[in-house]
């Protein structure tokens, strides 16, 4: 098979090479921390941009732009002269002779590998619902639902004045993503698209959460959880907790025996780690996760590492929560060790240690929960908290200045600038 990354620049053939899987927060921490490093790096994925998956639902209910959370990868990458970019979609290790295979059956040899392939949603054994539910793991997923969401809309205005009742849209999982999509819908719903429809009545949409577990929000404390549930029932959400999702059909949803017609459904529960486990061959978490030790080494795979949504690392008996902030803190050690390696010296010896930022949840223009150092925040304290990590994190200076540009805007409008249908296919001639 030919070798892809020995055709770029400034790849030498000489040099030892790592491999990174993956150009999420882990993936291109790691790069970065390598830029001054005597090694060839390659960063390979599926698509040519680093997305803002924390922001993903903001783009799904038109707040922000597509462009706004994403940034193209090689953009990032371009002052490193030891990395390369290759857009291309990894499907499996051949972990004898060192290599990643491509979909198209090329390779890219490694003499280290650092995998940060991340997560996908799960459907806990029912991977037909995937046909009728949308998830949020990508931009196309994103814009898909925003489509879908805007045009229920113009389908109940298009029917005129005997349509009485507006769409219903039903989000299942009460976890952040769940939370935080239900609330921006609502807002959508009932505050931006309120005098916009002749009609039909945006406010009279129906928005439904349902959770699996007594309450949402159920890794963060209590009193916490009680208020996320208040403040979406201000907001008109429906939220019903014990409530566990039995079917999904065509425009269907059933829960406790009860069938609800529905214009989108909204899947934002279990998630399942990339298969970077069966690649290699190797112990897997409840989630498919890889199990690593303290070093983020893969057991019995000399010089591959796993990192961010794809490993299972426990402090104690409970793993890293699947945040940015650790795939960042994960990737930038990684590097280093490999670095230190590389250049001749002896890795540190300090084991990893994750410097807490804490956990968030946005429910609504000027609510949000958070637990910072301790502290129990919510409201307008906890939004602000929310808003300024959220912009430290994005990766650019346009990109945070865009986004406080817009949040700006919408806070005192209460509008949504990035309410385009695209992506209707029509019939030519």
């Amino acid at each position: 098979m030919r070798d892809v990354a020995d055709t770029l620049q400034p790849m030498t053939g000489k040099r030892r090479r790592v491999v990174i899987v993956g150009a999420g927060f882990g993936g291109l921490a790691a790069a970065k921390a390598l830029k001054a490093t005597p090694v060839d790096v390659v960063v390979v994925d599926r698509t040519n941009h680093h997305l803002f998956q924390p922001l993903l639902y903001q783009v799904a209910t038109a707040a922000l732009s597509a462009t706004d959370i994403a940034v193209a990868a090689r953009t990032l990458l371009r002052r490193q002269a030891n990395t390369a970019m290759i857009m291309g979609e990894v499907t499996g290790v051949d972990h004898k002779r060192r290599c990643v295979i491509l979909s198209d059956g090329s390779e890219i040899c490694y003499d280290w590998l650092i995998l940060a392939t991340g997560a996908a949603y799960s459907f806990f054994g029912h991977p037909e619902w995937s046909r009728e539910a949308c998830v949020l793991k990508s931009l196309d997923d994103a814009l898909d639902i925003r489509r879908r969401l805007l045009c229920a809309f113009e389908a109940a205005e298009r029917a005129g004045p005997a349509r009485t009742v507006a769409p219903t849209f039903v989000v299942v999982g009460g976890g952040p993503t769940g939370v935080e999509m239900a609330g921006a819908l609502a807002e959508m719903t009932r505050q931006t698209l309120r005098r916009e429809f002749r009609h039909t009545n945006p406010e009279s949409a129906r928005v439904i959460l349902y959770e699996a577990g007594p309450r949402v929000l159920s890794a963060f404390p209590e009193n916490l959880s009680a208020y996320a549930a208040q403040a979406l029932a201000e907001l008109g959400v429906e939220v019903r907790t014990g409530s566990a999702v039995e079917d999904i059909g065509e425009g269907r949803v059933r829960v406790g025996g009860e069938t609800l017609e529905t214009a989108v459904i909204l899947w934002c529960a279990g998630v399942a780690a990339r298969p970077a486990a069966e690649w290699l061959n190797v112990e897997a978490a409840r989630n498919g996760a890889v199990v690593v030790g303290p070093d983020f080494a893969v057991a019995g795979h000399e010089g591959v590492y796993a990192i961010g949504d794809v490993c299972h690392y426990a402090v104690g008996d409970r793993p890293l929560p699947a945040l940015a902030p650790v795939a960042k803190q994960q990737g930038r050690w990684v590097g280093r060790q490999i670095a230190a390696v590389a250049a001749g010296r002896r890795s540190s010896k300090t084991a990893f240690r994750y410097q807490d930022w804490g956990t968030m949840a946005v429910i609504g223009r000027s609510r949000a929960v958070a637990v910072l150092g301790g502290r129990h925040l919510r409201g307008v304290t906890a939004w602000l908290a929310w808003s300024l990590v959220h912009l430290m994190l994005l990766v650019d200076f346009r990109s945070r200045l865009t986004v406080y540009i817009n949040w700006t805007w919408a806070w005192f409008t209460r509008g949504r600038g990035a309410r385009l249908i695209t992506g209707i296919r029509r019939r030519s001639g």
